[in-house]
């Protein structure tokens, strides 16, 4: 079960005292929602307007949108939350915001979403509006950039856990634990045919450079 929130959710009483059955890794933690401004903003600066593509049906927005309606101001972008449901909603939704001087875009992670990302990578690169996506399969299909949790090394955590399980650990007693490392992909090829000239000390912190 992939979970950001399990507080949130009534799994668990809390990170360090989960007190139940369940423990284990959540996919993401809050401060994320930051980073990928500032990425986004880093490889676009003249960005002034972002647009959220928010599936209603995920939870996990409930957790990102804030921190990032909270961090705008420092970017100096305006934020917009685009529930959407469908690809029709996806497709009239972009069009729309498009429509607006100096738009960007963020794209949370869900099945919904995942589901779609050829529409939205192929409708990002229509209005030329730079994106960042919180999962890989959307930068390997022409996506600009992609920064999230580093998600091998969750699992390989994860199995330290049911290692202590196995031989007796209550699962009442080990804290959840968020993700410590990170991953950052960039797109080279798509931030030329937008226009972008990508900060070198960016692309030094990448993990990968497609190009």
């Amino acid at each position: 079960m992939h979970v950001a929130d399990p507080v949130a959710g009534g799994l668990v009483e809390s990170l360090a005292r989960p007190g139940g059955n369940i423990t284990g890794f959540t996919a993401y933690e809050s401060s994320i929602g930051e980073k990928w401004l500032e990425v986004l903003k880093e490889i676009a600066p003249r960005l002034t307007q972002v647009a959220v593509l928010v599936d209603p049906q995920n939870p996990t927005w409930m957790m990102h949108v804030p921190t990032m309606e909270k961090a705008a101001p420092l970017f100096a972008v305006q934020l917009t939350a685009v529930h959407v449901r469908d690809a029709a909603e996806i497709e009239r939704s972009i069009n729309s915001f498009a429509a607006r001087p100096n738009t960007g875009l963020i794209v949370l992670p869900s099945v919904m979403n995942s589901d779609q990302r050829e529409l939205i990578t192929t409708l990002a690169a229509k209005h030329r509006m730079p994106a960042i996506y919180a999962l890989r399969a959307f930068v390997a299909s022409g996506g600009l950039a992609y920064y999230s949790s580093d998600w091998v090394d969750l699992y390989r955590r994860a199995a330290s856990y049911i290692d202590r399980i196995l031989k007796g650990a209550k699962p009442a007693d080990l804290p959840v634990q968020q993700p410590t490392k990170f991953e950052l992909a960039i797109n080279l090829k798509t931030a030329k045919a937008l226009g972008l000239d990508v900060p070198p000390t960016l692309l030094a912190r990448a993990d990968e450079v497609i190009e």
